[in-house]
């Protein structure tokens, strides 16, 4: 198992993105959760095999209609993240 952490900066906020991020997850079958930071971006930190993740990350680049997405600054590593099975919008 694998963690990959990300932070997507761009048009991400208010167009569905974490929602987007989290069907693209599930589809995947990855754990893990987005959530909205102050400045304006989404964290992603994803849990699962690597094949998955690199997958999630294209998702994560493309975005949801109506988004923008300028930069995907991200890290896969082979240490387990948190251990909540599921993928959910915070």
């Amino acid at each position: 198992m694998a963690t990959l952490n990300a932070t997507v900066s761009g048009t991400v906020q208010g167009v569905g993105y974490r929602y987007f991020v989290r069907k693209a997850a599930r589809d995947l079958g990855l754990d893990g959760h987005a959530e909205n930071l102050p400045d304006g971006t989404v964290r992603v930190e994803a849990r699962g095999a690597r094949a998955e993740l690199e997958a999630l990350l294209v998702a994560l680049r493309r975005g949801p209609v109506g988004s923008r997405v300028a930069a995907v600054e991200h890290e896969i590593t082979d240490r387990p993240g948190g251990d909540t099975p599921g993928f959910d919008v915070i």
